[in-house]
């Protein structure tokens, strides 16, 4: 096969490799932490796209052994998730595409002409059932991958699984990531989720009744209509099943402790997360997980009525957290700020935690986060209110689409409005100028 022949038929191919998955680096290590974290405990019908995309940034972190591994670690959890009497399937399809552009990459053009015959041969004895349509399998790891990639394309990756679904309409999976798609996707609007969407979570919760992911992420959306006790109660049942079940970011531990906090206590999150971690004590997801409480009982009680022997305990885990993620410790770190900034002997640290984040080298997104958590920080701790506006006009002028540059902008507007304030003026002038952002 001459070399043009071959790339044309790795760009045909569907994997992650041709699938527009570029973010930055920095975006790749919270990625591999957010995929590590979540187990890789048998019975785990993901496992093997766990794999796959864990493969696929390793290989862009620039670890291709590492990748080569992952994938070969994906091809045998498929065999063990699909079908017991089946060594290969159409499941496969991506995990070959991945295989044939990492030995192309690695200069190994035997290898990959090798998988890309694999993938050809899998595609003719399974073809799809549709067919102007790709395969089901493959619908549905893109929309998988697309789900856990990328936060503004959780819509595409429902629609992905409505594809799958319709032609394979018995995976039960495909229908629970589906709602959850199309769950996170209308939880991004300011409105919450409507009651149609609530009754599609509920029929999937009856139709994957194992998945506590699921139950939980139902009852966090379902308890403000809901009797305080009957949140209690029904919180108290999934907190016995999560503990009995493996640790993993899939768990629904984390989603469970915002029930805790935003409809209980956060003494009783605090209560739930130091137990899951007292059974593994060695297990960083957990010790993020009991961090996440303490900073809450933090910033719920008012100044000066502070338990500063909490906020110390609250530093020192929240600094084993940063030291845990240490690829992926930008928003790890402003939490350690913001934690420093509540104690009455820690706001100089703060500050030299933010400055070392300001002076460091960032790609433009995390610039962004940076300079509106920074912003905030300084008008709430500082008080300095001329500093905050400009550190939110740092934000805002970086034309990234993002929650922190919006928040940045309703601030600076209000700013702007306060027509008495020093900065009135100036901030106008630079709202009227702002540029657009890209999408």
């Amino acid at each position: 096969m001459s070399q043009t022949s071959l790339e044309s038929k790795l760009e045909a191919l569907q994997c992650h490799f041709t699938w527009d998955l570029d973010p930055s680096r920095s975006r790749l290590f919270r990625l591999r932490y957010q995929l590590e974290d979540i187990g890789t405990e048998e019975g785990n019908s993901w496992l093997g796209h766990i794999y796959n995309l864990r493969g696929y940034v390793q290989y862009k972190l620039g670890f291709s052994k590492d990748a080569q591994s992952l994938f070969n670690k994906a091809a045998e959890a498929f065999c063990q998730t699909r079908r017991a009497d089946a060594d290969e399937g159409p499941w496969l399809v991506v995990n070959y595409g991945n295989l044939a552009w990492l030995h192309h990459h690695l200069g190994e053009q035997a290898e990959s002409q090798a998988y890309l015959s694999k993938v050809d041969a899998l595609m003719n004895k399974y073809p799809s059932p549709s067919q102007d349509e790709l395969h089901p399998e493959i619908y549905a790891e893109k929309a998988w991958t697309l789900m856990k990639f990328s936060t503004d394309k959780k819509q595409l990756a429902a629609d992905y699984f409505q594809r799958a679904i319709r032609m394979q309409p018995d995976m039960v999976e495909w229908k629970t990531s589906h709602v959850l798609a199309l769950a996170k996707a209308a939880g991004k609007t300011n409105t919450g989720l409507d009651a149609d969407m609530l009754e599609k979570m509920r029929i999937a919760k009856e139709e994957d009744p194992e998945n506590l992911y699921l139950a939980v992420y139902y009852l966090q959306h379902n308890a403000k209509t809901m009797e305080k006790e009957k949140v209690k109660d029904e919180a108290g049942e999934l907190a016995e099943k999560i503990l009995r079940n493996p640790v993993s970011s899939y768990s629904g531990l984390k989603a469970l402790l915002w029930v805790y906090i935003r409809h209980g206590s956060v003494d009783e999150a605090i209560d739930l997360a130091e137990e899951a971690l007292k059974h593994h004590p060695d297990v960083r997801y957990l010790k993020r997980c009991v961090a996440l409480c303490y900073r809450m009982k933090i910033y719920s009680e008012e100044d000066g009525h502070r338990d500063q022997s909490m906020i110390v305990k609250a530093i020192s885990l929240q600094e084993e957290v940063v030291s845990l993620y240490p690829r992926s410790s930008i928003m790890r770190k402003i939490d350690l700020a913001n934690i420093c900034a509540k104690s009455n002997l820690s706001l100089d640290k703060a500050e030299q935690i933010y400055q070392e984040l300001l002076w460091s080298d960032l790609d433009p997104a995390d610039k962004q986060l940076v300079y509106n958590r920074y912003a905030n920080h300084v008008y709430f701790a500082l008080k300095n209110s001329r500093r905050s506006a400009q550190y939110h006009m740092r934000a805002a002028e970086i034309p990234i689409q993002s929650f922190f540059r919006q928040n940045s902008i309703t601030i600076l507007e209000k700013f702007r409005d306060r027509k008495w304030h020093k900065m009135s003026r100036e901030v106008e002038e630079f709202l009227e100028n702002l540029p657009e952002p890209q999408m």
